[in-house]
């Protein structure tokens, strides 16, 4: 055990020796570790404010509930506004989670051009945003689906589920196909990065 750790000292002392330190190694090293902190205080507040959103929701929704002695009669649009909230709330969080992964993802493939790949994630932000928006006005109510029915049953809940999972359906099956797609976007950058510009005349 002593050899290999006298090869190893003199390995890495000769290495070391022929090495001239990063002037700005400590500022990137501290740079960095603020970075994290930063990353870290901001999925702490948006947990906090998930959280916070769905107590409210809660909460609300029990108060706003009329109540006898059959139980709870919830209102239609009860409902409506808590799975709207629910809807917005997904927006909010599921964004930054997937910008978070992909940033990674989008500097590997347009790694010959990372402004092109910063750009590109702008805009699927402002796609992703879109979508959600438009998808929850299509889709939200502003009077009761059936005339005959004022209160909550099994069938709205239904509907209302149907929409939470219809939004995550599609933004499943978009992320997916920007997976694929982006790696053949990044390669014609590229190409077309390398080829030589013609010449005039």
């Amino acid at each position: 055990m002593a050899d290999l750790e006298t090869r190893l000292h003199d390995a890495l002392g000769d290495a070391g020796a022929h090495t001239e330190p990063s002037p700005d190694l400590f500022a990137r090293v501290v740079g960095s570790i603020a970075d994290d902190r930063t990353r870290r205080r901001h999925a702490r507040g948006i947990a906090l404010a998930w959280a916070a959103g769905v107590a409210l929701t809660a909460v609300l929704t029990i108060t706003l509930t009329p109540k006898d002695e059959e139980g709870l009669h919830m209102p239609w649009w009860i409902l409506e506004i808590a799975t709207n909230v629910a809807l917005v709330g997904i927006a909010v969080w599921l964004g930054p989670f997937i910008k978070r992964f992909g940033r990674a993802y989008a500097a590997d493939v347009f790694h010959d051009n990372p402004l092109t790949g910063k750009s590109y994630i702008v805009l699927t932000d402002i796609v992703y945003y879109l979508i959600f928006a438009a998808y929850i006005l299509f889709t939200i109510r502003v009077e009761p689906p059936l005339s005959w029915v004022d209160e909550v049953s099994a069938r709205l809940v239904k509907d209302e589920l149907v929409r939470v999972g219809g939004i995550l359906l599609i933004i499943g099956m978009l992320h997916g196909l920007n997976i694929v797609i982006m790696p053949v976007l990044g390669r014609l950058f590229s190409l077309n990065r390398r080829l030589p510009p013609r010449m005039g005349g």
